[in-house]
């Protein structure tokens, strides 16, 4: 099957980072989100980073222009019944998930692939949600999308050889690079990144060290490009608690309990930069 369109849903941080490299490498793309204001917001942050590119030389004016011409809005979910792919990148809800998977089931044509950008949840238990099982897989981009080159494939307990096969050709086109994992909580990204960042804030919640302190080490000490506290800020700190809950629950280990400091500050709505607060202040 050959992939000319796609449907992106979520028209956030991820869902449109998702749409720009999808245009850039020549597809038509559907951005979807619930309300015309989230669609408008992303496509302002695609052209953002686009005029950013054309400042810096490595895109021409008529470039941008061509990649926006191929980016539609949505903010209806029957445009999936003209697509090949629809990939979702909707908030790290369980509930949520499967209830657009099952909608779209029933929308898409039954050759279309159905792919999810979960960070950490099951892609065999979203892909209960449809009838097509085997067409249901995992599209694990890094943030920020346009930037980082790895994005983890994940296979359900059903995907089909053939469509696993069509998603890695697919995502070589937008100059990423696949690599093929299964399907256990948090995936491998996340099962080795958040647990550091939860000891992280071990670390400060026990008085080890300041927050700069625990960055610094890390930053300095083991070569990281910025301390797991200032990345944990970065990726919202509801983010990370979810994506813990998510390994301690899949796994049943100890080792992956939340620390209490950060449960405090989610209960607080200190989420981190999106907030204006986190473990450091954005004001």
């Amino acid at each position: 099957m050959k992939v000319e369109k796609i449907m992106v849903i979520g028209a956030g941080q991820m869902g449109s980072g998702i749409a720009q490299v999808c245009a850039q490498a020549g597809y038509q793309v559907f951005l979807n989100d619930l309300k015309p204001d989230f669609v408008e917001h992303g496509l302002g942050v695609i052209n953002k980073n686009l005029s950013r590119n054309v400042e810096k030389g490595r895109l021409t004016e008529v470039q941008k222009q061509e990649v926006l011409a191929r980016l539609t809005p949505s903010t209806d979910l029957n445009d999936a019944s003209g697509v090949e792919l629809v990939i979702e990148a909707a908030v790290e809800n369980m509930e949520v998930k499967t209830k657009i998977f099952a909608q779209l089931d029933e929308i898409a044509p039954e050759h279309v692939i159905l792919a999810s950008n979960t960070s950490s949840l099951p892609i065999t238990e979203i892909a209960a949600a449809t009838k097509r099982p085997e067409k249901v897989i995992g599209m694990h981009f890094m943030n920020p999308v346009p930037v980082m080159k790895l994005v983890e494939i994940i296979r359900g307990l059903a995907t089909a050889d053939e469509v696993y096969q069509v998603i890695e050709d697919m995502t070589k086109t937008l100059s990423k690079v696949p690599v093929e994992v299964n399907d256990y909580p948090g995936f491998v990204s996340n099962r080795i990144l958040m647990p550091m960042i939860n000891e992280a804030i071990y670390t400060l919640y026990e008085g080890v060290a300041t927050k700069e302190a625990i960055d610094e080490v890390m930053k300095l000490g083991m070569n990281h490009p910025m301390g797991p506290l200032t990345l944990a800020d970065f990726i919202g700190l509801d983010t990370c608690l979810y994506i813990m809950e998510t390994l301690h629950e899949g796994f049943g280990d100890d080792k992956y309990r939340p620390c209490p400091l950060l449960r405090k500050y989610v209960k607080a709505g200190w989420l981190g930069k999106k907030t204006g607060r986190g473990f450091y202040s954005y004001e």
